[in-house]
């Protein structure tokens, strides 16, 4: 990713109000259900709590993308929290269509297609960073 798809993808997030944010949250979790059913089983919080801990996790890594240490520490502790609760490697290709389309829906006319490019490849990095965490490789 270059700088400025990074600073695209942090800005685009800051953009979103809280309500937008929510409306972001609960947009993924309905894709990534529709998508896969078998999923809702690995969620064993209320949707509400879990949406905003997805929306606070979500802040978190897209903080932090920029200091590549601190955000592999966080992605490796998220990867390997998302282990002990059943995710495993062929969720994220689930996930990673759940969240592009819910940031679609939820940006509307700023979701460009360098927009759309630079979150594809911040999910892809997180991805890999958070498979990586979930096996105790890095």
């Amino acid at each position: 990713m270059s700088p400025e798809q990074i600073r695209l993808v942090q800005t685009t997030l800051a953009s979103l109000t809280p309500l937008e944010l929510d409306a972001l949250a609960a947009g993924f979790y309905a894709r990534l259900f529709a998508a896969d059913p078998s999923l809702m089983g690995l969620f064993s919080r209320h949707p509400g709590t879990q949406q905003r801990r997805f929306a606070h996790e979500l802040s978190v890594i897209v903080g932090v993308i920029l200091r590549f240490d601190e955000f592999v520490a966080e992605g490796c502790a998220l990867g390997s929290r998302h282990r002990a609760y059943g995710v495993v490697a062929s969720h994220y290709r689930t996930a990673a269509d759940a969240l592009l389309g819910a940031l679609a829906a939820t940006l509307g006319p700023s979701w460009t297609s360098e927009a759309a490019q630079a979150w594809r490849l911040a999910y892809h990095l997180t991805a890999e960073v958070m498979v990586a965490g979930s096996f105790n490789v890095v």
